[in-house]
């Protein structure tokens, strides 16, 4: 007879993937993959598909690229604009509807924007923090109740070290990513005791559609963009031990040290260099 998920050892429900919700019924934990249509959020399916411990709810806008995806990693797509209250409100029900429970919320779906602030239009300021934030931190809503119900589950925020850092030419991208960060922290001592773990992800520059589609490429010789499964990697890691933060490469995690330890000589170099 299955372990009823109040009743599991908390070590293990930190540290094991089938032990972040695979409970009551001995299936395989849930994963909801949000932006899976491209980018990371694809790397991050495949590679979980091919880990083969989780099943896949996955979500994106473009219908036609996240059945490919859903056909390729035996998911179930749920294509929805997160953008839209009532597409992600619709997105949780039909996640809980056809699988009963979420046990793990990877929030992958994204949009960039780049160039002045000051001739930024309204409307993509409104856009870029409708998608990166409110979208992120609703759905988050929408899906924790059920996690501390079962008293374990995982939720991993795509950041960006954008948000730890400041990157000149994408002021509100960053500042949507520094957001996350913050609801990050405050988020996970909330949950803390109840064996839901919040991880942050912040990868530097990764090689995706992502700057075709911000309408500007990445023209910095560095730091040169990682490929995506590299970032799906921290993910699935992120998954399994449950760890608060990762810099995707690591070496990232020293100019945000610096950042924190020595602002003023970290805006020197970025000034000069950035």
């Amino acid at each position: 007879m299955p372990v009823p998920a109040r009743a599991r050892p908390p070590e293990r429900a930190r540290t094991e993937p089938r032990q972040a919700g695979a409970g009551r019924d001995g299936h395989r934990p849930v994963a909801l993959v949000t932006g899976a249509s491209s980018g990371i959020g694809t790397a991050v399916a495949e590679r979980l598909a091919a880990e083969g411990d989780w099943r896949l709810l996955l979500n994106g806008r473009d219908e036609r690229r996240l059945e490919q995806v859903a056909t390729r990693t035996g998911g179930v797509p749920l294509p929805a604009d997160l953008a839209d209250p009532r597409a992600r409100a619709r997105l949780a029900e039909e996640a809980l509807l056809h699988s009963g429970r979420v046990d793990a919320l990877v929030a992958g779906a994204g949009i960039g924007w780049a160039g002045s602030f000051a001739a930024m239009p309204p409307e993509d300021i409104d856009d870029v923090l409708a998608v990166n934030l409110n979208a992120t931190l609703h759905l988050v809503r929408l899906l924790v109740p059920g996690m501390v119900d079962q008293r374990c589950g995982r939720v991993v925020l795509i950041g960006s070290m954008a948000g730890s850092v400041g990157v000149r030419g994408e002021a509100v991208y960053a500042a949507t990513k520094a957001g996350l960060t913050a609801f990050a922290d405050s988020l996970r001592y909330e949950l803390a005791p109840s064996g839901v773990r919040v991880s942050m992800v912040l990868p530097g520059v990764v090689d995706t559609p992502f700057f075709q589609r911000r309408g500007a490429p990445y023209r910095r010789e560095r730091p040169r963009p990682v490929p995506a499964v590299q970032v799906a990697e921290a993910v699935c890691r992120a998954l399994r031990t449950g760890r608060p933060n990762a810099y995707v490469p690591s070496w990232m995690a020293m100019p945000a040290w610096l950042h924190g330890t020595a602002p003023g000589v970290f805006r020197s170099l970025a000034q000069r260099f950035g």
